[in-house]
């Protein structure tokens, strides 16, 4: 091996770097420094693969190293989920006049999330029969065999649980098991666990008001420190997708992509309807879509790149809150909930069009009304738990396929592409829980309409 190699790859990386610093220091807007960290890893990642290959073990060595800055940054952001999300709620819910705001605010996110999920599947129906998609035209290697059989293992560990034994996995009994993040539905028991003590703090207000302000005072203190750390970890965002996009880029499969182009063009133009849609939404409850669009834009890159809709939180949460004008437990309870339920690209474009890829392969007519309707409302639904992290697909793929009587292990056969699709399915996801937060904030009246029209209201870091 190389090592001479190994280095001026690195070195490659920290130049780059460098000049992301350097227009930090020109004070360059914080988006246009994470438009330029994507496009300078794209074409460090061609670069890269063209030179050495995409299996090679210089790149394979080269990547190690930048994993350094790319999964480090988003194992930082996955470090302040957990605070970030429960101080806030508690915050937010310590600062509410009525109680009966929390209910609503659940109805008009979560029934945002799962009614675009509903569409996602239809328009992920719609594109896999305009491409005529079929997992028989698809040549099955050793690899899908690998992964198919491994999709197996997955579904016999789970095939026991029934939908609402699936919904009662989200009730935390061990809080602090969940802090760890160790469950699929982790990040939604923090929540519950944060609405219940955010409630009992109003109810101890009302009888112990001294007790109550120590701990308010309490929770304003860690509040103000988390949020500077979120501050910290997020002034990475354009260094860790500079790193992130070259190590998709230099790794992925080329030949994989040509086999599986048909597949990899109808998920895009699935993806991009629903987007779309999501922005006819925002024109909808009237508001500019080009100013959502370019608000939002930041938090879409960094979900492209890491393909983590959970690691996605924080960005999430700060820019729904500096830049849409979306009030603090909207946004947190949206950028939560949608980094494990409803998510549009993972748990309703895709297992759609798996759905109707496979059918045909088991001698089902894929273009019956009764099959279509079956399918779009049991993806809707089975869109709960759906896990916020990679995999969390896969996940919602076995569920969907399991309950329409499909061979699971078909889904394997995508696996040379799955990275490339996913990146596109992570961005819907996340767009789709900030949609469901702007509607929320705006159908409860807390939206702040003189931040999303003010330009000068984006995310940006603070010093």
């Amino acid at each position: 091996m190389d090592y001479l190699l190994i280095f001026f790859n690195v070195l490659i990386l920290i130049i780059l770097i460098g000049i992301l610093v350097y227009m930090h220091k020109k004070h360059v807007s914080f988006s246009k420094r994470v438009f330029t960290g994507m496009g300078l890893g794209i074409l460090l990642g061609v670069l890269i693969q063209t030179l050495y290959g995409a299996d090679s073990d210089i790149t394979m060595s080269t990547l190690d190293w930048y994993s350094i800055v790319g999964s480090g940054y988003v194992q930082l952001l996955m470090l302040i989920v957990v605070p970030l999300v429960m101080v806030s709620i508690i915050r937010s819910i310590i600062n509410l006049n009525k109680t009966e705001q929390l209910g609503k605010m659940a109805a008009w996110v979560i029934g945002t999330l799962i009614t675009t999920t509903l569409i996602a599947a239809i328009i992920g129906i719609g594109s896999a029969l305009l491409f005529d998609l079929n997992a028989d035209q698809i040549t099955i290697g050793q690899e899908q065999t690998e992964r198919g059989q491994m999709i197996e293992e997955k579904y016999n560990t789970m095939e026991q649980k029934t939908m609402p034994q699936r919904v009662l996995n989200f009730i935390p009994s061990n809080i602090f098991l969940d802090m760890t993040g160790q469950r699929p539905t982790s990040v939604i028991a923090v929540v519950i666990f944060s609405f219940l003590v955010g409630i009992a703090t109003l109810g101890v207000r009302r009888k112990q008001p001294e007790q109550a302000e120590l701990f308010v005072r309490m929770v304003d203190s860690i509040f103000a420190v988390v949020m500077r750390l979120v501050t910290i970890v997020l002034r990475l965002t354009p260094f860790g997708v500079l790193a992130l996009m070259a190590t998709m880029v230099a790794s992925t499969s080329y030949a994989g992509i040509l086999q599986l182009g048909k597949f990899v063009i109808a998920s895009y133009v699935a993806l991009g309807t629903m987007f779309i849609i999501h922005l006819v939404l925002i024109s909808v409850f009237g508001l500019n879509p080009m100013t959502y669009l370019k608000k939002v834009f930041p938090v879409l890159g960094f979900a492209f790149t890491s393909r983590s809709s959970a690691g996605s939180i924080p960005l999430n949460v700060t820019a729904q809150r500096e830049a849409l004008g979306v009030d603090e437990a909207t946004a947190n309870m949206s950028a939560s909930f949608g980094a494990t339920m409803g998510q549009n690209g993972c748990a309703g474009i895709y297992p759609a069009m798996l759905a109707v890829m496979i059918a045909p392969t088991v001698g089902i007519n894929q273009m019956s009304f009764e099959f279509i309707a079956q399918l779009a409302l049991i993806t809707a639904i089975s869109s709960f738990g759906v896990a916020g992290v990679g995999g969390g697909a896969t996940f919602a793929a076995i569920i969907v396929l399991s309950s329409m009587g499909l061979p699971v292990a078909l889904a394997g056969v995508l696996i040379t592409v799955e990275p490339l699709i996913d990146m596109g399915r992570t961005a819907l996801n996340v767009n789709g829980s900030m949609l469901s937060g702007t509607v929320a904030s705006r159908m409860l009246g807390t939206f702040k309409r003189s931040v999303f029209e003010n330009k000068n209201a984006i995310v940006e870091q603070k010093n």
